[in-house]
């Protein structure tokens, strides 16, 4: 476990758009140190596919097994694999650019 401080059932309360809007900022973490240090890049990625783990075990995300489980499959195949799929770095931005956008106004509305 990476996130030591993180329970499942925290995790649970987050909306899905709040779970990916944290995966996509650890997959940004890894884009920055996968120049700089292999060692870091590779700790941000399994984080990233931690908290992926941990939405797909949440029961609300059901609907969305299957993208999730995609996106877990193309982060593996961006960082690890031969990019078979053509990822890049800055797919991956706007990917979960979305999610944080979504987060931010989620955020917002609670507190209203």
């Amino acid at each position: 476990m990476y996130h030591t401080t993180l329970s499942y059932e925290k995790w649970q309360s987050l909306l899905l758009v709040e779970q990916l809007a944290n995966v996509g900022s650890e997959v940004e973490r890894a884009m920055i140190w996968r120049a700089k240090n292999q060692k870091y890049m590779k700790l941000a990625l399994f984080r990233a596919l931690e908290l992926i783990d941990l939405t797909l075990k949440d029961t609300k995300n059901r609907e969305g097994l299957r993208e999730i489980t995609r996106i877990r499959e193309f982060i593996v195949d961006y960082f690890l694999g031969s990019n078979q799929y053509g990822s890049s770095d800055a797919f991956w931005k706007r990917y979960f650019m979305a999610y944080t956008v979504a987060s931010g106004k989620n955020r917002k509305l609670r507190i209203l």
